[in-house]
C-alpha cells in the first residue's frame, strides 16, 4: 500500500552532492614540486598565486592531493564548516606531540578537550601570568652586552620557554631545569621533521625520529613525577597553574584527563607556547630597528600605561613577518563546496595564511611596515589570522599576545634601541615557523633609570 504525501507530512530532499570542480593545477612534476615546496613553500605558494589566483591544486609530500587558498571569503567558509565535513589535517604535529595533543583530536572529543584548556589562558589567569612575564625578561636580559650587535631570538626563546614553564607548572625546581635542557632541542627537531613522512620504524638514535622518541622518553619521566608532586599538593584547589587545573578538571561526564593525554597535553602546550611566540619577538626586534619613527613612539607610549601602539606593532609584525603560514584541514565529507570549487573527500585544504597578509585588497601597500593599518580599524576577521581561524584557532593566542606585550614594554622601559639602516633580515624557515635569518639582531644602551612617567 501507497502512502500519500501532504501538506502536513512533508519529505525532505537531500540534494545529491555537487560534481568534484577543483582549482588550477600548476602543470609541474610532482619530484621537482615536492623539492619547491621542501625548500621554500612559501615562495613557491606566492608565484603560484601570482599566476593562478586565490585557490589552486597541488600534490604536496606529506599532505597528498591539496587545495591551498589565498582568500579570506574561502577561507571564513573552511574555518566555518561543520567539524564532521572538514576536520584537522593529516598529518599533524601529533605525530611529535602525541596522540592525547589536542592537534590529534577531531570532532566532538576536541571541542571537549579544548573547554579544559580554555580556562588557563584567559581573563584572570592571563592576568596572574603578567608579573611572570616581567620577571623572566628581567632576568634574561640583566647580562645583555651593551654597544655590540646580538641575536635576540635564543633570548627571547629562553624567555618564552621559561615563562611557559612556570604558567604551566607553577614553580621553578629541578624537574623544571630538566625540562630546559629537554624542551630546546626538541622543539627545534621536532619542528623540522614535522613536514616530513614518518618512517616506519625510528632507526635508533641516529636518526632524527630516534632522537625525538629519547626525548620523549625523558619528558614522560619528569612529568611523571611533577604530576605526582602537584597531586599530591595540599593546596592543590588553590593553585592556579596550568598543571593543577588538569587535574582539577573534569569533562561533562565526569571523568578526568589521562596522565598519558595531559603529558601530551602539556607538551603542545610547552612547544606551541614557546617557538612562535619568541620567533614574532625577534622579528619585532628586526622590525622597529629598522623603522625610527615607530621605535620613537614605542619608547613614548612605554613610559605610560598605555599600550595599543604597541599592539598595533605586533600586530603588524604578525602580518608583515608571518611565523606559521599555514592552517590546514582535511576533508571527511563526500564533496565540501568552497565558493565555486568542490573540493572531494581525501583531499587536504591549506588555508595560506602568508598569502591572506599579503593581499593588497586587505592591507594596502602590503610591503610597507605600517603599525598603523592596526589602529582605529580592524582588518576582516578572516583577512588577518595570525592564529588560524575556526574550531581550531590557537588556544592560546590571548597569552602570546600579553606575553609578547610585556616582554617588548620590559625591553623598551630598560633599553635604548639603536636604529639601523641595513637591509631587513631574509625569512629563514626552522621547519614549522619562520625566524629572521640573522636571528633578529640588534645593538642595545642600558637606561641609567627604568623609563617611567617618573624617569621620563
Amino acid at each position: 500500500m501507497s502512502e500519500s504525501v501532504t501538506a502536513e507530512s512533508p519529505i525532505e530532499e537531500i540534494a545529491p552532492p555537487r560534481a568534484v570542480r577543483l582549482p588550477p593545477r600548476p602543470p609541474i612534476p610532482k619530484p621537482l614540486l615536492a623539492l619547491a615546496f621542501s625548500i621554500s613553500r612559501r615562495r613557491t605558494v606566492a608565484l603560484f598565486a601570482r599566476r593562478y589566483g586565490s585557490a589552486f591544486t597541488l600534490n604536496l609530500p606529506v599532505f597528498g592531493p591539496t587545495v591551498v587558498l589565498g582568500e579570506p571569503q574561502l577561507a571564513k567558509q573552511l574555518f566555518m564548516a561543520n567539524t564532521d565535513d572538514v576536520g584537522n589535517i593529516q598529518p599533524n604535529l601529533s605525530r611529535v606531540l602525541g596522540p592525547g595533543s589536542v592537534f590529534a583530536l577531531d570532532g566532538t572529543e576536541h571541542r571537549r578537550r579544548r573547554r579544559l584548556l580554555t580556562p588557563p589562558f584567559h581573563g584572570r589567569s592571563i592576568k596572574n601570568y603578567e608579573k611572570i612575564f616581567e620577571e623572566e625578561t628581567l632576568r634574561e636580559v640583566a647580562d645583555w652586552p651593551q654597544g655590540q650587535a646580538f641575536a635576540t631570538l635564543e633570548p627571547m626563546m629562553r624567555i618564552t620557554l621559561n615563562a611557559i614553564l612556570r604558567a604551566v607548572f607553577g614553580a621553578d625546581g629541578e624537574q623544571l631545569d630538566e625540562l630546559r635542557r629537554i624542551i630546546p632541542p626538541w622543539v627545534t627537531l621536532g619542528s623540522r621533521v614535522a613536514s616530513l613522512p614518518a618512517p616506519s620504524r625510528t632507526y635508533g638514535r641516529f636518526s632524527p625520529w630516534g632522537r625525538l622518541a629519547e626525548y620523549r622518553k625523558r619528558y614522560d619521566a619528569v612529568i611523571d613525577r611533577l604530576i605526582d608532586r602537584v597531586a599530591a599538593d595540599p593546596n592543590l584547589d588553590a593553585r592556579d597553574d596550568v598543571l593543577a587545573l588538569l587535574l582539577r578538571s573534569t569533562y561533562e561526564d565526569g571523568s578526568a584527563m589521562s596522565r598519558n593525554d595531559i603529558g601530551d597535553e602539556l607538551l603542545t602546550l610547552l612547544a606551541a607556547g614557546h617557538e612562535t611566540t619568541a620567533s614574532t619577538l625577534a622579528w619585532a626586534f628586526e622590525r622597529i630597528t629598522r623603522h625610527p619613527e615607530v621605535l620613537k613612539r614605542l619608547v613614548e607610549e612605554a613610559a605610560t600605561d598605555d599600550g595599543d601602539y604597541r599592539q598595533a606593532v605586533l600586530a603588524e609584525v604578525q602580518r608583515a613577518r608571518t611565523v606559521i603560514d599555514f592552517a590546514g584541514r582535511h576533508v571527511y565529507a563526500p564533496t565540501v563546496e568552497l565558493g565555486e570549487w568542490v573540493v572531494p573527500r581525501g583531499y587536504s585544504i591549506l588555508a595560506s595564511i602568508s598569502l591572506m597578509h599579503d593581499r593588497a585588497d586587505d592591507f594596502a601597500d602590503p610591503d610597507r611596515f605600517d603599525p598603523q593599518r592596526h589602529l582605529g580599524t580592524r582588518p576582516s576577521t578572516f583577512a588577518f589570522i595570525p592564529f588560524g581561524g575556526g574550531t581550531r584557532r590557537c588556544v592560546g593566542a590571548v597569552f602570546a599576545n600579553v606575553e609578547m606585550d610585556v616582554v617588548l614594554r620590559t625591553v623598551l622601559r630598560h633599553f635604548e634601541i639603536e636604529t639601523t639602516s641595513a637591509p631587513g633580515e631574509k625569512v629563514h624557515s626552522r621547519g614549522v615557523a619562520y625566524t629572521p635569518k640573522d636571528g633578529g639582531r640588534i645593538v642595545v644602551h642600558r637606561r641609567g633609570t627604568p623609563l617611567t612617567e617618573e624617569g621620563r
